[in-house]
């Protein structure tokens, strides 16, 4: 019986794996399923080796253990059948597809037909000595059978390999060495039955290599991620609440603000101070935007949109801005920006501009004296063109141990020097994430108390035949006389009326505000002689959307309706203009997007 022992530690190891597989709820998949069925026909089978042994001991010439024989052949053929099965199904897909149930009916109708052979085949029993074992075609067929899917398999999984995980590879390459090691012990001492070891061996194998999540682990996973995703979520819409809230009386404090500020009659004292809360409405307008900015990064709703751009204009505007944020400060700006620069180029120059004014803005802020400069060079490529944008300063400069802090969220350096400096920290954060996101990158070099030089570098593409129409820059102050144009105005809020009413009377517009979806309905169906619709979307009882659908519905105008809202979260433009609003105005109104408006839809 000392050929047992083997059959017997095979039958303790299973059974563990056994244990160890259902003592957790499993997701039910190819690798599990068919591991299943492996593990359950292998303790089948060692428990039929184990009966077949102890039986021929005791009567080795009985009928029954030639049938029993027949069955434990038949159990190694079902057994490299389903491993065979497995492989295949791991290497070619791990997701059901249209050719599995022809696939199984291959394998099914291959085995059955190698069972039956098994059964007509002869087989013969030698025991002498303490030694058994059997012989003859029965076992030369279950040899070529797993010769066979073998050799299929290597051959799949060789043409297959870039699919496969390395760990896949592990039980067919565990099953031919082991298959190669019995084959040679058969040889030299053919008493030892190896056969079911090695089959449980593989067994034991599989189980560490196959996909077997934790049904409950996952479940527990899921649950967490829709309490992440409801948490975003709600995030997500107090942000945009939030950005309607402050936007709205923001509006109204930039209106009346700007309009101060352009009355002559203003005493000089007075302007000043204007200038004052128009600076700080800026820097307020900053922080919101950041805020939303950062949170849309993080929950991946920031879409980067390429489209055809002016590079004079967009470079033009950096300059303007900058030279504002400067203000009085004794501080020479000097923009150097490359000729070679082609005029129109392909990618998403808001998102560049962002970037660059980022820098421009925090080198403005933190520079009290001396100068900041501004430099643009180019390397073409073909039909790609490398931005190289830097800007340097004279400013306060940055520690050696604090760069690396400088795209951390909500980080401010030396806050004790920098109390009297607005902002949150926000900026350069953005300013990576929107460089990764454009596949570019960013360089700092800072030398403490003498000044810093951020470059950039972004790819974009050069456009040969512009399809956009190349017009000079004109003064965003311009004002233009369209007093023979209607104009009606729809806002819930009396405040946003009267600052839209301020800042299109200066066009002087003949004007007309209501204050609900359903008064705009009403008089539609009498007066549609507008030119033009300025649209708020948040208001009760009837939105925006909801006005224009009714609008459309009924064909009570035919003119250009522009949404007028505080919603400024990225990506609400494309879904106005997709509901669709022929144009978008964000609150606060500025100057220069009201002219835009006016000069493409009314202006002659």
């Amino acid at each position: 019986m000392l050929n047992m022992h083997f059959q017997i530690a095979s039958l303790f190891y299973m059974i563990l794996v056994l244990i160890a597989f259902y003592s957790k709820k499993r997701v039910k998949n190819y690798e599990t399923k068919i591991f299943s069925y492996m593990s359950w026909i292998n303790l089948i089978g060692i428990i039929l080796d184990i009966i077949l042994v102890t039986y021929g001991y005791y009567d080795p010439y009985n009928m029954m253990v030639y049938v029993l024989n027949k069955f434990y052949l038949s159990y190694i053929a079902v057994w490299i059948a389903l491993f065979s099965m497995y492989l295949l199904k791991i290497t070619l897909s791990t997701k059901k597809t249209k050719y599995d149930k022809k696939i199984n009916m291959i394998y099914l109708f291959t085995t059955l037909i190698g069972i039956l052979i098994i059964f007509l085949s002869s087989l013969e029993l030698y025991n002498q000595d303490g030694a058994m074992y059997s012989y003859g075609n029965a076992i030369n067929v279950v040899v070529y059978f797993t010769f066979a899917h073998v050799l299929f398999i290597t051959i799949v999984i060789i043409t297959n390999r870039k699919k496969l995980e390395l760990k896949k590879y592990i039980p067919i390459l565990v099953l031919i060495i082991m298959c190669f090691i019995a084959y040679i012990m058969r040889f030299i001492s053919p008493e030892i039955l190896l056969t079911t070891t090695i089959l449980t061996y593989i067994n034991i194998v599989m189980f560490f290599t196959i996909e077997n999540p934790d049904a409950k682990l996952i479940e527990q996973l899921n649950i967490a991620k829709e309490q992440a995703d409801k948490a975003n979520s709600a995030k997500t819409e107090f942000l945009s609440s939030m950005s309607h809230e402050i936007r709205t009386p923001l509006n109204a404090i930039v209106g009346f603000s700007n309009s101060l500020n352009e009355n002559p009659k203003l005493p000089e004292e007075v302007k000043a101070d204007v200038k004052d809360i128009l600076t700080a409405s800026d820097n307020l307008l900053e922080i919101v935007n950041g805020i939303l900015d950062i949170s849309k990064i993080e929950a991946n709703k920031i879409e980067i949109i390429n489209n055809e751009y002016d590079t004079k204009k967009v470079f033009d505007e950096l300059i303007k801005l900058t030279k504002s944020r400067i203000g009085e400060k004794p501080i020479e700006f000097e923009a150097k920006i490359d000729e070679s620069i082609p005029r129109v180029l392909y990618g998403d120059h808001v998102r560049v501009k962002q970037v660059i004014l980022n820098l421009l803005t925090n080198a403005a802020k933190y520079t009290d004296q001396g100068k900041i400069t501004f430099t643009v060079n180019s390397i073409i490529k073909d039909d790609i063109i490398r931005l190289i944008v830097s800007v340097e300063d004279t400013g306060k400069g940055i520690k050696t141990t604090d760069v690396n802090k400088l795209f951390n969220k909500f980080e401010r350096l030396d806050e004790d020097r920098n109390t009297t400096i607005e902002g949150t920290g926000l900026g350069l954060a953005i300013t990576k994430k929107l460089l990764e996101m454009m596949k570019g990158s960013i360089v700092v070099h800072s030398k403490y108390g003498q000044g810093s030089k951020f470059t950039v570098s972004i790819d974009q593409r050069i456009v040969k035949n512009p399809t956009i129409s190349l017009e000079e820059i004109q003064n965003q102050d311009d004002i233009f006389d369209l007093s023979d144009k209607k104009v009606l105005v729809v806002d819930d809020n009396k405040l946003n009326i009267k600052v839209a009413a301020k800042l299109l009377s200066a066009y002087k517009l003949n004007i007309t505000s209501l204050s609900s979806g359903m008064e705009t309905i009403e008089l539609l169906k009498s007066n549609n002689n507008f030119d033009l619709i300025l649209l708020d979307d948040m208001m009760p009882k009837m939105s925006g959307v909801e006005t224009l659908n009714k609008i459309n519905e009924q064909n009570l105008f035919n003119g250009p309706i522009i949404v007028l809202t505080a919603n400024a979260l990225t990506g609400e433009k494309e879904k106005y203009l997709e509901k669709g609003f022929d144009d978008y105005l964000a609150k606060p109104i500025e100057k220069s997007e009201l002219n835009r408006v006016l000069k493409k839809y009314l202006k002659k």
